[in-house]
C-alpha cells in the first residue's frame, strides 16, 4: 500500500482551552468534556479504517488518540515533531495577558506565518517539522494507505497549508480547528488535495 490520505483530528478540550489560555508545548490535561468529544468522534474517525494513528506526544494529543485505538484496535505511535506551536514567553498566558504585555502582536502573530512569539517557532517552522513525519510516511517503509495524525490546532492548520501548497502570505486565511474537529486530505498525482476541513460530529 502507499499512502493516499491523512486524517489531521486535533485534541478534544483542555483544562487551558476552557480558562482561554495558550498551551503552546506546555502539557495541559483533557477535561471531562474533552474526553466525551474524543468518545464520541471516535466511531466516526473508525469509519476512515486509518491503518496507523501517529500522535504527538504531548498528552492532551495521545489521550484523545488512545480513546480511538484502544476502542477500535489501531496502533498508535508517538513522534514529538506533532507537538503544538511553541509560543516561547506566551506559553500559559491568556490572550488578554499578552495583549496587555505586547499590544498588537497577537494580531501580527495570526496575520503572519514567518513571525513568531518571543522564545517561540513561526507556523512556517512548525510545518516543516510536521512535514518531515508525512515524508517518512511517503518515502519509509510503513505499509499504510490512511493514517491519521492526533496533534493540535495550531499544527494542523500550518501542515494543511504547507501540504497544499498555499502561498505563505494565504496561510490566515485558513480558520482554526474546534477540538476534537479535523481535516481530511487526499494524495494522488503527487498532489495533496483537501477533501474535508474542521469536520466533526456535534451533539
Amino acid at each position: 500500500m502507499t499512502l493516499r490520505r491523512l486524517v489531521l483530528w486535533r485534541h478534544g478540550e483542555t483544562d487551558y482551552n476552557a480558562a482561554g489560555r495558550m498551551q503552546g508545548q506546555l502539557d495541559s490535561a483533557l477535561t471531562e468534556v474533552g474526553w466525551n468529544q474524543a468518545r464520541f468522534a471516535a466511531p466516526a474517525l473508525a469509519k476512515f479504517e486509518p491503518d496507523l494513528v501517529i500522535a504527538s506526544d504531548l498528552r492532551r494529543a495521545t489521550d484523545t488518540a488512545t480513546v480511538l485505538t484502544d476502542a477500535f484496535a489501531l496502533p498508535l505511535r508517538l513522534d514529538k515533531r506533532l507537538r503544538e506551536t511553541h509560543l516561547g514567553e506566551w506559553q500559559g498566558l491568556t490572550g488578554a495577558d499578552v495583549d496587555e504585555r505586547a499590544p498588537g502582536e497577537r494580531n501580527r502573530w495570526r496575520l503572519d506565518a514567518t513571525w513568531a512569539p518571543p522564545g517561540g517557532e513561526s507556523r512556517l517552522e512548525v510545518a516543516e517539522r510536521a512535514h518531515e513525519v508525512v515524508a517518512d510516511l511517503l518515502h519509509g517503509d510503513d505499509d499504510v494507505e490512511t493514517v491519521l495524525f492526533a496533534a493540535h490546532g495550531g499544527l494542523i492548520l500550518a501542515l494543511t497549508a504547507r501540504l497544499l501548497r498555499l502561498p505563505v502570505a494565504l496561510w490566515p486565511s485558513l480558520g482554526g480547528i474546534a477540538n476534537c474537529h479535523w481535516v481530511e486530505l487526499e494524495y494522488q498525482d503527487d498532489v495533496w488535495r483537501l477533501r474535508a476541513y474542521n469536520a466533526g460530529i456535534t451533539g
